[in-house]
């Protein structure tokens, strides 16, 4: 027996080894962690619990069969954040570069599959390059094995991708199918294709990370959500992230303990400039109404125009959507709507409850954007609200303009509660624009165009500029003090938090893609 024993220690510490001591150590001077030792950084201390630490590959070509390594590339098992189960796995660019074969893809396969079985989040943490060339066509079922997994997982668990080092072809599809990703700043790159075949074929010349670094994606293609400083830092984001979320989309986010007090938060009062074209930082309306310290903004450098992330409120988790006047004047484009719409059906998956703080002034005009299906992307948005069954509740600060004032979660689509300050200005369009199209005639043959120009612009204002037109119709529920506005939220929220929504049966609809 204890020969066995020996042997099965040898094999545990040749797996624990990776590719061995040279190439740990050559992990470590890209100032990147191993496999083991992220897992190490993100699950509770002695959580983990291994599964296929022995697997190796089958593959015979090359030369394949005279190099083995215990794992085959990648540390797959589970364990707890803060408790709370996770599935996870963690490629290791000491094997073979991480890339995916057969057998690797197999271990992935299998605790997603388990993840699915018991409703509990997936985390990969990837550092590949890709399919392993040596297997051919095999590592791409591996690959398709594994999207098609994601797929089926999506909105179902949440999924989570850290990109810690290179993640090129194939490996790039499943983080982009998974609901949030993180890249590490400088060390970290996707793409589907890297910069020597993009020379190649297009002639450009350019370096990994203005193709597909982390601060490319954050802030040019919006494909990640966080570009973190390092390894621990990405870590720390993951851990944060699944505070917010619940196991599964069956159960409710986890509540913190909440003692009530004095709701009131009089510096709303003072935060929205006199002149209605001047800008304002939306964060400190959401710092001042939410938790204090609880927001957490997803996709922070990309459509600035837009804000979104999560927060609690009394110490419940919701998800967090405002326009933002202090970037485009808050005008909802191509970007936004995506940023938007992508997290509202992100929280109305996992039950979430969405605020949202209104002030729009319609959708960006110009050839770009025409060109550019601003129409299908703006649509995006409008079908994401519009299919949340969650809670849904609506703060109008200032303007909500056009199209645009039905798109942000107005009562017409669906919204649960509209509230709105009494700087709320609700209308087809501003009344300057308006008073030049209804008075048009007017303002022409007028003895004084520009006084008359200025009369009709303020008796457009006086009557739709206002949020009362719209509350005489039930479209606000209630204008309410800024300060106010806190507390009306709490009680609010509190009110909807058994609702139920049935919607028509179908297989599912057809978002404008």
């Amino acid at each position: 027996m204890n020969k066995k024993l020996e042997i099965l220690a040898e094999k545990r510490q040749k797996a624990m080894e990776g590719g061995g001591l040279a190439r740990i150590e050559s992990q470590h001077k890209k100032g990147k962690l191993t496999a083991r030792e992220r897992l190490h950084f993100l699950l509770d201390e002695g959580s983990f619990q291994e599964i296929g630490m022995l697997v190796s590959h089958r593959s015979t070509d090359f030369g394949m069969e005279k190099e083995k390594y215990p794992g085959d590339g990648v540390v797959t098992g589970y364990g707890t954040v803060n408790g709370r189960l996770v599935y996870v796995f963690s490629q290791d660019f000491t094997v073979f570069g991480g890339s995916l074969s057969e057998t690797h893809a197999e271990k992935i396969c299998r605790i997603m599959d388990l993840a699915l079985k018991n409703g509990a989040p997936v985390i990969g943490l990837n550092d590949s390059g890709g399919a392993r060339i040596q297997e051919g066509v095999v590592s791409l079922g591996g690959y398709a094995d594994i999207f098609y997994r994601n797929t089926m997982a999506s909105g179902v668990v949440p999924q989570l991708s850290a990109i810690m080092g290179p993640c090129a072809g194939g490996a790039v599809y499943s983080p982009a199918i998974t609901d949030f990703i993180l890249m590490v700043e400088h060390t970290s790159y996707m793409f589907v294709t890297g910069p020597s075949v993009v020379k190649t074929v297009t002639h450009e010349v350019v370096s990994s990370e203005e193709l597909g670094g982390a601060n490319t994606h954050a802030t040019k293609s919006g494909v990640t959500h966080f570009a973190c400083s390092n390894e621990i830092d990405a870590l720390q984001h993951l851990k944060k992230l699944l505070s917010y979320m619940p196991q599964n989309c069956e159960e409710r986010a986890p509540t913190l303990p909440y003692e009530p007090g004095n709701e009131s938060r009089p510096a709303l009062t003072d935060i929205m400039p006199l002149i209605a074209s001047q800008p304002y930082d939306i964060r400190e309306v959401i710092e001042e109404v939410l938790d204090e310290n609880s927001f957490l903004e997803v996709h922070k450098e990309f459509a600035a125009n837009i804000v979104v992330g999560f927060a609690r409120l009394a110490g419940r988790s919701i998800g967090m959507v405002a326009n933002q006047p202090a970037f485009l004047a808050g005008v909802l484009d191509i970007h936004s709507s995506q940023k938007a719409a992508r997290f509202v059906r992100f929280c109305d998956s996992f039950n979430i409850p969405l605020l949202v703080f209104e002030d729009v002034p319609g959708f960006l005009p110009g050839t770009d954007q025409e060109w550019n299906a601003i129409i299908t992307n703006g649509a995006k948005l409008l079908y994401a609200f519009c299919e949340a069954t969650v809670p849904r509740i609506t703060v109008i600060t200032r303007k909500a303009y056009g199209g645009a004032y039905d798109v942000m979660n107005s009562k017409h689509i669906g919204a649960d509660m509209n509230f709105a300050w009494p700087t709320a200005e609700i209308a087809v369009m501003g009344a300057k624009g308006a008073a030049e199209i209804i008075f048009k005639r007017e303002i022409s043959t007028a003895e004084d165009p520009e006084a008359k120009w200025r009369e009709k612009e303020q008796q457009y204002a006086d009557i739709f500029t206002n949020p009362y037109r719209a509350a005489e119709r039930g479209f606000i529920d209630e204008v309410i003090e800024p300060a106010e506005t806190r507390a009306k939220l709490i009680q609010a929220f509190k009110m909807l938090e058994n609702k139920v929504v049935n919607n028509p049966r179908k297989k599912h609809g057809n978002i404008p893609l």
